[in-house]
């Protein structure tokens, strides 16, 4: 009898365990964000004053990930350089600068993909997650 209530104890509690959430399978706060930013970009600018916009980029992935980032504002923004850049981001931080010069108060769009992409990652060995490979984010620099 006794071998009997212990047995019943025993499965009690493994339903019971497994009906609070222990098993870790099932723990969302565990699972490793393809990408964390940081985005430094001044409020506000002088009519005509140069600025810098810089965005870093870090992966809690193990594997490395092909990412292309790329800026579209309201109104034309003039400059000499390329607003896509493409990068390889394994285990450290990446970081990307445009500078470019404001002449009124315009919004920038700063939209990052985890794209498909050969001849950037050691290798061509790069993932792309299933989801969570498009991110944007909005920022707008008032001209004094």
């Amino acid at each position: 009898m006794l071998r009997l209530s212990v047995m019943f104890s025993a499965a009690t509690l493994l339903v019971l365990c497994l009906q609070l959430g222990i098993n870790k399978a099932q723990d969302t706060e565990s699972i490793r964000k393809p990408l964390i930013f940081s985005l430094d970009v001044p409020n506000s600018a002088n009519a005509n004053e140069e600025i810098t916009l810089k965005l870093g980029m870090k992966s809690e992935y193990r594997e490395c990930l092909v990412v292309r980032a790329s800026l579209e504002s309201s109104s034309k923004i003039e400059g000499s350089f390329n607003f896509k850049q493409t990068r390889c981001i394994c285990n450290d931080q990446v970081n990307l600068y445009w500078d470019f010069p404001v002449t009124q108060t315009v919004t920038i769009k700063i939209l990052v993909e985890i794209i498909p992409e050969k001849n950037i990652c050691p290798n061509d060995v790069a993932v792309v997650p299933i989801s969570g490979d498009m991110y944007y984010t909005f920022h707008t620099v008032y001209v004094r």
